[in-house]
């Protein structure tokens, strides 16, 4: 007798989509994951991971610029509590730090500098992001993130087999400081415009997971980084928990607003669809369809 496994309960995590201006318009930070990791291996990814449990507590809490209160009403969820909305927050600034080395954060006092190689080395030599903030005189600088969507894990993952429940962030890349990989999670960086991130990806120069297709298609639509704050922070960000299904023998992941789709209201610009050609998604109106 077989039984059906009980989809496993998505985990908390955070991503923030750091952004910059170059000279051909708007750029965004991916990382390449290291190929051996179970989860999304080789593919390029924005920095992030899972909610720890210190990133919600007293102690971290203590080191924000802002009210958890007030990070709570930033992300619009009702249904978590205000710890762990700003813990999510600290998880995506904690995530900045750890793997491509860019400290958001501020002095407590004038003169104080910001050292974002140590910091990271402090926080890889195992101390608590709260214990570095205080040893180094500075608080984290919530205010700039913008919340920007939440993507759950579909029932069946496309990649990898974990599921999450992933709230994702932009954040201006700080000017005076240089992101670098950790050459443990991640093996590569790189800051690509998001319509040439996906051309690379059409190549076959890149991977990537159908979450960042999307955001990078998205994103696509804004001309400078700040375009793309002000919009996140006069919307409330969008719930996305994608379909996965087999339609005429293709795998295909249907997004709120498609008619595969439960949710009847779009969520994303863009296709409602995604199908997988080879190791590829695309949608069924070609690669041009991303950006319509």
């Amino acid at each position: 007798m077989t039984t059906t496994p009980v989809p496993e309960t998505p985990r908390d995590a955070a991503t923030v989509v750091l952004l910059r201006d170059a000279p051909g318009g708007l750029e965004v930070l991916l990382q390449r994951r290291h190929a051996q990791m179970t989860d999304m291996g080789g593919l390029y990814v924005f920095p992030g991971g899972k909610l720890d449990p210190q990133d919600s507590d007293a102690q971290s809490l203590a080191a924000l610029d802002q009210a958890p209160q007030a990070l709570h009403a930033h992300l619009g969820e009702p249904d978590l509590t205000a710890p762990l909305a700003a813990g999510l927050h600290v998880a995506a600034l904690r995530e900045a730090l750890e793997e491509c080395g860019l400290l958001l954060a501020e002095p407590l006092q004038a003169g104080v500098p910001l050292d974002a190689p140590r910091a990271r080395a402090m926080l890889r030599e195992g101390q608590p992001l709260a214990q570095v903030l205080s040893q180094l005189g500075l608080r984290l600088a919530t205010q700039r993130l913008a919340a920007w969507s939440r993507w759950i894990t579909p029932l069946s993952p496309a990649m990898g087999t974990r599921r999450f429940d992933t709230r994702f962030f932009v954040a201006p890349a700080p000017l005076d400081q240089t992101a670098a990989h950790d050459n443990e999670e991640a093996t590569e960086s790189v800051w690509l415009a998001p319509r040439a991130a996906l051309e690379q990806y059409r190549d076959g120069q890149i991977e990537l997971a159908p979450p960042q297709i999307m955001s990078l298609a998205h994103l696509a639509r804004y001309a400078r980084m700040q375009d793309v704050v002000v919009a996140a922070r006069s919307q409330r960000p969008p719930t996305i928990l994608p379909l996965a299904h087999l339609d005429a023998g293709l795998r295909t992941i249907a997004y709120p607003g498609d008619p595969l789709h439960a949710e009847r209201k779009r969520a994303l610009p863009g296709p409602t669809r995604l199908r997988q050609q080879g190791r590829q998604f695309l949608p069924e109106g070609g690669f041009e369809a991303l950006f319509l």
